[in-house]
């Protein structure tokens, strides 16, 4: 079966193309035909106007114009959109949702931070693995970043919160590199938030945890020293507390010049990373307090909420 997913987050739009197979389990395996990435920021200024604006549109229709024909290519019909945390926040997200649904024949769905949770922990353990052990993915995008406990038996917890990479960097960072009032009161923002999550998420029950999106997989690059960005080298790969710390720390002292330099650095996110490395760090921090030094380091995924939706295209299709 030949499915395809497209993730319409704060920062990026996403698409995956992929033979779907059952498994002996009863579910589903995915095998790549085609993923992309486009760095569109259909998110940008949102926090602070609460609408999407009109340039980040464009760029977020040209590229959906580029997917239908990539769509188009490989004979998928069975497709699933999902639009997250900007869209869900802005006022005339209804201009959005029209524009999508001429250029690819489909309504995209505006997910609720309770469902974005639950097809990011169904992405990652796709890669990742599940087992009894109390797993917690956490799913650290632009504008939220979800919080899902669960295991074999499913999603025990769940909580996304409005810290993300995007977000943080437009209301915290106005230097570059930023300076050490900021990055302090972004790390403010960000222990609110994890409060905030753990009124229903219970932190301390975490045997393992998984981290994914972009900011979570350039740090991992980073940690590893890589020479390019390798997808592969990257997927199911462990930091330890200590080392996303020391990321944080080398992406807040560099400048944007500095951090392009990476080679293994996304254009799309020079200026986003110092943010994202520290949230993620201190999410880290955060987990090891909670557990009492039981989980002092993370799994990596690629794959995430876009192999989440990937998988429930096949399962919905098999359903018919």
């Amino acid at each position: 079966m030949r499915v395809g997913a497209i993730d319409c987050g704060t920062n990026s739009i996403r698409l995956l193309i992929a033979e779907a197979s059952p498994t002996p389990q009863g579910g589903w395996a995915l095998r790549d035909l085609h993923r992309e990435m486009r760095t569109v920021r259909l998110g940008k200024g949102v926090d602070a106007t609460g609408w999407l604006a009109k340039e980040s549109l464009e760029r977020t229709f040209s590229a959906a114009r580029d997917y239908a024909q990539l769509l188009a290519d490989y004979g998928v019909s069975d497709l699933r959109f999902a639009a997250t945390s900007a869209t869900r926040d802005a006022g005339n997200r209804h201009i959005f949702v029209d524009g999508i649904q001429q250029i690819l024949g489909i309504e995209p769905e505006v997910i609720s931070g309770q469902e974005e949770a639950n097809l990011s922990f169904e992405g990652a353990l796709s890669s990742v693995g599940n087992s009894q052990d109390m797993t917690l993915v956490v799913d650290l995008g632009g504008g939220s970043t979800e919080f899902v406990l669960g295991n074999q038996e499913g999603v025990a917890a769940a909580r996304s919160v409005d810290i993300g990479c995007v977000r943080l960097s437009e209301r915290h960072i106005s230097s570059d590199p930023p300076n050490v009032s900021q990055v302090s009161r972004l790390l403010a923002d960000t222990d609110r938030a994890l409060a905030e999550a753990s009124t229903q998420v219970d932190f301390s029950q975490t045997s393992r945890l998984v981290g994914v999106a972009g900011s979570v997989t350039t740090v991992a690059a980073h940690v590893l020293g890589l020479s390019s960005y390798d997808p592969e080298a990257i997927d199911r790969s462990q930091m330890s507390l200590a080392q996303a710390q020391a990321a944080a720390v080398d992406m807040v002292a560099m400048t944007s010049a500095q951090r392009a330099q990476l080679p293994y650095m996304h254009p799309g996110r020079v200026d986003l990373i110092p943010a994202g490395s520290l949230i993620w760090a201190r999410i880290m921090e955060r987990i090891a307090e909670a557990t009492e030094g039981r989980v002092s380091s993370a799994l990596v995924s690629e794959k995430d909420i876009l192999d989440g939706l990937a998988l429930s295209v096949a399962a919905r299709a098999d359903q018919k």
